[in-house]
């Protein structure tokens, strides 16, 4: 039974079957799209420990301010996408691994936690995406929750079946 948390408007996590031992469905949405296109196939005790690291920043708010004030969200990921000095870095943001390596994903913090992402690879199954920029907005305490919400169901559930 598939699990949902979020909204897949602006951001959502769906936690599906259990692939014994430590495997898990999990399906990522941003912005109305989903992210996992590639691999929705998640290792969960990389996978979660990933996902509680990006709750915990954001919580702290420890997520840099908006790196080019003033220039729309889609501007700015192509000003951090053409950035050759190791800049940008600080604004990578959702490195959890294969589930999302398909997508470049950047974020900064205003109010909202707003976080830009593009699909980069040419096999991507919705040709119309690629070159596109995407932009969700979310409240930090949101968004956090979201992801803590889900570690917890993947945590716990695969506890049960590996009880190491």
């Amino acid at each position: 039974m598939t699990r949902y948390f979020g909204d897949r408007v602006t951001f959502a996590v769906e936690v599906g079957q259990i692939q014994p031992p430590s495997l898990r469905v999990v399906d990522l949405w941003m912005a109305g799209k989903r992210l996992t296109t590639d691999d929705n196939s998640a290792f969960v005790p990389f996978f979660s420990r990933a996902m509680r690291s990006s709750a915990a920043q954001v919580r702290r708010r420890d997520v840099k301010p908006c790196p080019f004030p003033g220039h729309a969200p889609e501007e700015i990921f192509r000003l951090l996408q053409a950035d050759e000095t190791g800049f940008r870095e600080q604004f990578w943001f959702m490195r959890w691994g294969g589930t999302v390596d398909n997508v470049s994903t950047y974020a900064y913090l205003e109010d909202d936690l707003v976080i830009l992402f593009a699909f980069w690879r040419a096999s991507h199954p919705f040709p119309e995406d690629l070159g596109k920029v995407f932009v969700a907005r979310i409240p930090p305490d949101e968004f956090a929750a979201i992801i803590e919400e889900s570690a917890d169901l993947l945590d716990a559930e695969v506890a049960i079946v590996d009880p190491r």
